[in-house]
């Protein structure tokens, strides 16, 4: 049986790996492609991992067992959406970095996520050691 909570401890460990493979990867690419590909790549990477770090503050903010954070998520919103989108939008349209780069920077988190995820199911860490052994079943 799999378990139905989630845990934003999962969160900050997808931020901890990004950022370690961020700083691989911009290290690679530059050495390998370019500082400018590079770069962007980096970049983008931490918009996403802020964008992330954002979202998860305002879910955090919004879905409280005592009621929404009214001022939390007036604040949140008010520097992510147009502050960070102001950011990416800059980073879309310099002339230096190209839209290769920028996307995959873009996407790493999402990467990362799905990956840890997939590696979750695979190695079956999610699953109650006390129903694989024929223990009785509850929906509690």
């Amino acid at each position: 049986m799999l378990t139905t909570t989630f845990n934003f401890d999962f969160i900050q460990r997808t931020l901890r790996t990004t950022g370690v493979l961020l700083l691989v990867l911009f290290l690679v690419v530059t050495y390998y492609i370019g500082f400018y590909d590079g770069l962007a790549l980096f970049s983008a990477g931490v918009w996403s991992m802020i964008n992330l770090i954002f979202l998860s503050a305002l879910v955090r903010a919004t879905l409280r067992p005592d009621g929404v954070n009214k001022s939390a998520v007036a604040v949140l919103a008010i520097v992510k959406f147009p502050l960070l989108y102001a950011a990416g939008y800059f980073l879309l349209t310099t002339d230096v970095f190209r839209p290769v780069p920028l996307v995959i920077g873009f996407s790493i988190v999402l990467i990362v996520m799905v990956l840890k995820a997939a590696a979750r199911v695979l190695l079956k860490l999610d699953e109650n050691p006390a129903n694989q052994e024929g223990g009785s079943r509850s929906l509690a």
